[in-house]
């Protein structure tokens, strides 16, 4: 094949050609160890208004990823058509490299591989081209690895255990294979203690699932005690992701550890207690569990002074492993002292960037007592008839000292207003100060919601550690086929361990200062769940308690605050962390509380905010969004008319803005359902005034320009205009459209090009000819 004939061949047939059989040459497996067209990331999400769609710009797709073992990549090959460099795709297929943290990298245009070797010896070039027929061996790359990794011969049959594979094709994304991998390496070089730090929403469970399967399949850990702090969390798990253990697997009941299981799911408050009677776990010998996996460990399993933290003393020589959104770093906690510096670690900022979890908005309200303050007049007396304190009362006494049950009215009503102008049935969770605050907040939102929540009495439901019947519905509201309960108030037992896939709306009425607790009460909304239409969440924050997300601490690497030193005082109690189930809301007990009716309250100030592109708040409309992002392609009107009308196809040109997240449907309903994709972006991004997709076909036809075409052509025309004026643009351009009404009256599509036109091309002339004309008038 000459030079000229391969270049008019595509990327694949490169692939196809070339690429692959060089690789298989090489010796690599196609079936287990050459993935083809690989997503690594979907790309994120973007949010304006009520609106979102996904930046696609942003994907990121590996043309291969090649694998010791499935799970186990060593390198990434990019792949260019003949009319690139044999490096063109280089720079990309590093960013590719980076995130599965491979050492081997290539880049192809069908002549020759360039690579790039990361642990290329001192005086060795890091990056050399070599023929089709040089590519490296499944060893050779396999030995890279090991080195970036620091491997030991010793180590590789752990390294390389097989994953579960459930027959499905289901495989982990790239961030848990990381995960999984980095944890299996630190337990083959013997290390006990692992901390593993990932966002809530990216899948922990699943992940665990996995490392514990290899190390239970390579007889590494015989036994194992998987802690969790809820009761829902260990049944999800049994009947879910570990589901694959089966009769291996047990859950601890009547605090009994059974040693015919292997596999054994334990709440910590079933294992441990204030008695020596109630420590479960002393009726078997320390050396019954060679692994532990602590779920949520940021919760005080790493206090010194934690009752947890007996169970993790006691199993003294077996291996832990410690799971957490939010490392605990206090000036009393300490989780890195404990487990040592996570091994990997995924943050919500990287997941959303990813377009793995949901990014939000945030609306932020401010209401007058709350920000201005609030003095009672001399003399007021409370709703119980006692003077009230003369002092000024302001946000962070609403609901813990004072209450003002019209501030609570005017919270709920704002709430449902929200609901009701978008969804009234998208699941919303409402976080309050104390369990007595939740209590009055659900029938304030009772009020609110009026028929709403007289047609079914759980639209509504206060879930809280005391309420029986709260926490009975916890299943119910978790689950995405349930419709109810719809709302879920709360103070602290909802903030960790509820999988609440579908949850649109997090309200925050409650003083949060802990980044931990606010982590996880973000963390609530953060899933995606492409099945019920849930992209984003919104966030409601009464509190200011999203000022937290300026803080560098938000997102940023967690940093030792305690470090304990040989003979210090005993750890005081760290005041964040409590069992919610039995303790929620313990923290304004014993609180005197002034209630007083009467007193107005209203809203003084409104803010929305969306997360950017860099991670930070941003306000910004849907429609400047678009204008942003259409400018980076086109930077002037008169760049992007040359690029529309030198576009054979427009639905091109569309597409390549719709993958930056623009979605013309959404813009439509902003500006108008009338105009079309070529007005839209001459108004949004030009400030053109725009025509309607009718005024255009009209336009077009009082200029009399069919003449030149024969009566059956000049009817097929008329009635595309007329399908424009109807649509749009994609319609006219698809042939297809010839197959419907009222084409079909003419002819047939093939006798409509052959009979009207004479060709195909000279149909598609017309076809060019009619956009001319309509796209012809601006300004």
């Amino acid at each position: 094949m000459n030079k000229k004939e391969k270049q008019e061949l595509s990327e694949i047939d490169i692939c196809d050609l070339f690429i692959t059989p060089a690789i298989k040459n090489a010796g690599w497996e196609p079936f287990t160890q050459i993935r083809r067209e690989v997503t690594l990331t979907p790309g994120p999400v973007i949010v304006r208004g009520n609106m979102s769609a996904r930046n696609k710009k942003k994907k990121k797709f590996a043309d291969y990823v090649l694998s010791k073992e499935p799970g186990v990549p060593v390198a990434v090959v990019e792949a260019k058509d003949n009319n690139h460099t044999v490096s063109h795709g280089m720079q990309q297929a590093l960013g590719y490299s980076e995130i599965l943290q491979v050492p081997s990298t290539f880049s192809s245009n069908g002549d020759a591989f360039a690579s790039n070797n990361k642990v290329a010896e001192e005086g060795e070039d890091i990056e050399t081209q070599f023929s089709l027929d040089e590519f490296p061996s499944p060893e050779e790359l396999w030995t890279r690895y090991k080195k970036l990794h620091n491997i030991q011969e010793e180590e590789e049959s752990l390294v390389t255990q097989p994953y579960y594979d459930d027959g499905s094709g289901k495989e982990p994304r790239y961030y848990q294979l990381d995960a999984i991998n980095r944890t299996i390496e630190a337990v083959a070089k013997g290390q006990k203690e692992i901390l593993l730090v990932m966002a809530t929403g990216t899948g922990k469970t699943y992940t665990t699932f996995q490392i514990i399967w290899r190390l239970w399949k390579a007889k590494a850990a015989k036994r194992i005690l998987f802690l969790v702090d809820r009761n829902i969390l260990a049944d999800q798990t049994l009947v879910n992701d570990f589901k694959p253990f089966g009769s291996a697997m047990t859950k601890i009941k009547k605090r009994k550890i059974d040693p015919a299981y292997e596999i054994h799911l334990g709440l910590y408050q079933a294992l441990t207690g204030p008695s020596e009677e109630d420590k479960a776990f002393k009726n078997v010998s320390p050396d019954f569990f060679d692994l532990i996996v602590i779920d949520e460990c940021h919760r005080g399993s790493a206090a010194d002074d934690s009752a947890w933290r007996e169970i993790l003393d006691y199993f003294d020589t077996s291996i832990k492993i410690g799971l957490t959104a939010t490392p605990k770093e206090t000036e009393y906690i300490s989780n890195i002292t404990y487990f040592g510096e996570p091994v990997y670690t995924y943050t919500l900022k990287q997941g959303i960037e990813d377009g793995f979890l949901a990014p939000y908005k945030v609306v932020r309200i401010d209401i007058d007592k709350d920000i201005l303050g609030w003095t009672p007049p001399k003399g007021m007396k409370d709703d119980l008839g006692t003077e009230i304190e003369q002092r000024q009362y302001n946000q962070v006494d609403m609901d813990r000292i004072l209450i003002l049950n019209q501030r609570t009215k005017l919270v709920a009503g704002r709430v449902m207003e929200l609901l009701k102008a978008t969804n009234p049935y998208a699941k919303t969770i409402i976080f309050c100060e104390d369990i007595p605050h939740a209590e009055r907040m659900r029938v304030a939102i009772v009020n609110a919601a009026g028929k709403l929540a007289t047609d079914n009495p759980k639209y509504v439901m206060r879930i809280t550690g005391d309420s029986v019947e709260g926490k009975a519905e916890l299943d119910n509201f978790i689950d995405p086929e349930s419709k109810f309960p719809v709302i879920a108030v709360t103070s602290d037992l909802m903030t960790t361990g509820v999988d609440a896939k579908t949850c649109k709306l997090i309200v925050i009425d409650k003083t949060v200062k802990s980044m931990t607790t606010f982590k996880q009460i973000i963390g609530r909304g953060t899933r995606i769940d492409e099945d019920f239409n849930k992209y984003f969440f919104t966030i409601v924050d009464f509190k200011k308690a999203t000022e937290l997300f300026k803080d560098p601490e938000f997102d940023g690497e967690p940093v030792v605050i305690y470090e304990p030193k040989d003979g210090d005082d005993p750890v005081p109690p760290d005041p964040d962390v409590q069992d919610e189930e039995d303790n929620e809301g313990e923290e304004t007990e014993g609180i005197k509380k002034v209630f007083v009716s009467g007193v107005p309250a209203k809203i003084i100030a409104e803010r929305i905010e969306y997360i950017g592109e860099d991670g930070q708040l941003v306000t910004e409309s849907y429609k400047d969004f678009t204008r942003k992002k259409i400018h980076t392609e086109f930077e002037s009107l008169d760049v992007f008319l040359q690029q529309w009308n030198n576009t054979k196809k427009k639905q091109v040109l569309i597409e390549e803005l719709e993958e930056h997240g623009i979605d013309f449907e959404n813009i439509a309903k902003e500006i108008g359902k009338d105009y079309g994709i070529f007005d839209l972006i001459c108004h949004i991004a030009y400030d053109q005034p725009p025509l309607t997709r009718k005024e255009r076909a009209e336009n077009v036809k009082k200029r009399n320009y069919f003449t030149k075409y024969g009566a059956q052509a000049q009817a097929v025309l008329n009635a595309l205009l007329d399908k424009y004026a109807d649509t749009d643009i994609k319609t006219i351009e698809n042939v297809k459209v010839l197959r419907n009404k009222p084409f079909d009256n003419i002819g047939t599509p093939i006798e409509i090009i052959n009979d009207a036109f004479g060709s195909k091309a000279k149909y598609e002339e017309a076809i060019q000819d009619l956009e001319e004309q309509l796209f012809s008038q601006v300004a």
